[in-house]
């Protein structure tokens, strides 16, 4: 049948696509450029037509009357109303109308579900709209913050026979929305608790977007459920909804839908406890919780923990998945929740490998800045499991570095290990690893042809340097104290004189070692008369300190020694009676009598 009318540059749906559209008598039929798609649209399956502005240009719009389905087509001029509408009266009975947009720019107004989309008002005209289909999250954020997460409804319902659809470098994924008040309860709800007859309007718009949006529903027939599961990411307890396509996280705040398609990889990790078990899911796109993001579920099983369930799923269905479902299974939790995931999204379940540590498990406590968790070394990558973790494949690595950071090489318990990463600028340090691991995790990185430097080695040799320096100085010492004793005779004058002053200690003026020590200007005039006595007297005895020279010569030394300290104590003497009589009870005798204490 010929074509009515023919329009190019047109957009199906979100596609960034562009295609031809051709309108004939019973229908219209789109067909990509360049994915050769094709959508057709018979007359009988259509129930309203509608034109509307829209960033790309003018958008045709056709209601469905099956499943609430609608198709819109985007590109067209202004100038194409008039044959559009035109084409819709008169071949397929409807009347295209026109729907017009409010360009005020506010961002406060009202919202209502019209039809399948949900549509934002402002001064009764729709501001802009979201399709009920696309929402594939909401949460309550606050007392007053309603949060919707969207996925385009390709992912939403993903098609396993169809191409995957190359992903936009910008897409929304998150509105938030305020909605502050209270509204009142409905007459119908039967879980309205007694004497509660209002409701937070935030609260009303979550359930109302919910359950127009099919979230947090049961859709059709799931496979196996799982209550009460805990998750240390995002923390809290979830029922686990499993279902051919995707799984939902039902929580007592937070719902999530997570398709199989969007996990890139499973870890079934034994903590070093001895008692649990863990079970890693990465995510892309990961989830959400307010501005968080969750790229890792982190699912936590007791070993003894024991189940005896039956999927509900046919003989026929249990086929596709060549062997890896079973019926029925009678095993630990643990084992049937990793065997299912595995089974519907196709993901290798990677285990820990022959890496052991000192004390015989697979994992390593370490710390990464202020989190402590679980070091695991796999067979391609490890893996430190804390709130948020980190996996690293080996051969991604550039250089693994082993460091010890504060306290003695000797005293110090615990090591570093510093990864650099080829696709990344940041470094991952994982800090207070035991120093008995050193050994095991240096040879097991090794075999994967990881680069390793090992900057402990470096800081040993620093610190056996530094010894060898200090020993070296310390036997320099020791060869120079040799020589001590052995001084000059030029040096006996100050041995005489520190024999002299020791013998004064009962009586005389005070010497600065004392503890009441008085200023220069308080020492009696006798003092200086006592030094100057003493240098008349140099050179007597000076053989003796050498330790030199004939027995005759060391008598006459000791001899004179004797003299100077007897014709000494004649000076003080003199010198005391001196004081006294001219200063009377002042000072001086106060100072004499504390040397005499």
């Amino acid at each position: 049948m010929s074509a009515l009318a023919s329009f190019k540059n047109v957009f199906h749906g979100l596609s960034p696509e562009q295609g031809e559209m051709r309108l004939t008598h019973n229908g219209l039929a789109w067909q990509g450029s360049d994915t050769k798609k094709v959508v057709t649209v018979t007359k009988e399956s259509m129930r309203a037509a509608q034109w509307t502005r829209v960033a790309r240009g003018f958008q045709l719009r056709l209601l469905l009357s099956s499943d609430k389905r609608r198709e819109t087509f985007d590109g067209f001029e202004r100038e194409d109303h008039e044959k559009l509408a035109h084409i819709c009266k008169q071949h397929w009975e409807l009347s295209l109308e026109t729907r017009e947009m409010s360009y005020r720019g506010w961002n406060w107004g009202e919202y209502d579900i019209q039809s399948d989309d949900l549509a934002f008002l402002v001064a009764t005209k729709p501001l802009f709209e979201i399709p009920l289909t696309s929402i594939a999250n909401s949460n309550i954020a606050g007392k007053t913050e309603v949060s919707l997460e969207f996925l385009n409804p390709e992912q939403l319902k993903p098609d396993p026979a169809a191409p995957k659809r190359r992903r936009a470098g910008d897409e929304l994924v998150e509105m938030r929305f305020y909605v502050p008040g209270t509204v009142e309860r409905d007459e119908g709800k039967e879980d309205d608790e007694e004497g509660e007859e209002e409701v937070s309007a935030a609260q009303a718009f979550y359930e109302l977007v919910k359950k127009k949006a099919e979230i947090g529903q049961v859709l059709g027939e799931y496979i196996v459920e799982f209550n009460d599961v805990l998750l240390l990411t995002p923390r809290g307890r979830y029922d686990l909804d499993v279902f051919p396509t995707f799984v939902r996280l039902r929580g007592k705040t937070y719902d999530y839908k997570i398709l199989h398609t969007s996990v890139t990889r499973l870890f079934l990790l034994p903590k070093p406890d001895d008692i649990h078990i863990q079970l890693v899911v990465g995510l892309d796109p990961p989830i959400h919780q307010g501005q968080t993001r969750y790229p890792y579920l982190v699912m936590q099983f007791t070993r003894e923990d024991n189940l005896e369930v039956e999927l509900k799923i046919d003989d026929e269905q249990l086929q596709k998945y060549g062997g890896k479902l079973q019926k029925e299974y009678d095993a630990p939790v643990f084992q049937i929740v990793s065997n299912i995931f595995r089974a519907l999204t196709g993901r290798k379940l990677q285990a820990p490998s022959d890496y052991k540590s000192f004390n015989g498990q697979s994992g390593v406590k370490a710390n990464m800045k202020a989190t402590q968790g679980d070091l695991y070394f796999l067979d391609k990558n490890l893996i430190f499991v804390a709130k948020q973790p980190a996996v690293v494949d080996y051969a991604d690595i550039h250089t693994a570095s082993f460091s010890r950071v504060g306290g003695g090489m000797s005293s110090a318990k615990t090591f570093d290990l510093q990864i650099t990463q080829k696709s990344s600028t940041g470094d991952l340090t994982f800090s207070s690893i035991p120093k008995e691991e050193h050994a095991k995790m240096e040879e097991y990185l090794r075999g994967k042809k990881v680069r390793v430097k090992n900057e402990m080695q470096e800081e040993l040799a620093q610190v056996v340097g530094l010894s060898e320096d200090e020993d070296e100085e310390s036997m320099q010492d020791v060869a120079s104290g040799e020589d001590a004793p052995r001084r000059g005779a030029g040096e006996d004058d100050s041995e005489e004189d520190a024999d002299f002053q020791d013998s004064d200690s009962d009586g005389g003026s005070p010497t600065s070692g004392s503890e009441d020590s008085e200023p220069d200007d308080g020492l009696a005039s006798g003092d200086e008369d006592l030094a100057k006595a003493g240098k008349g007297k140099k050179g007597v005895g000076k053989p003796v300190a050498g330790g030199s020279g004939s027995g005759s010569k060391g008598e006459k030394g000791e001899k004179g020694k004797g003299e100077q300290r007897e014709k000494g104590e004649k000076e003080k003497e003199k010198i005391r009676k001196k004081d006294v009589a001219s200063e009377g009870e002042g000072p001086r005798k106060k100072k004499i009598r504390r040397e005499e204490d």
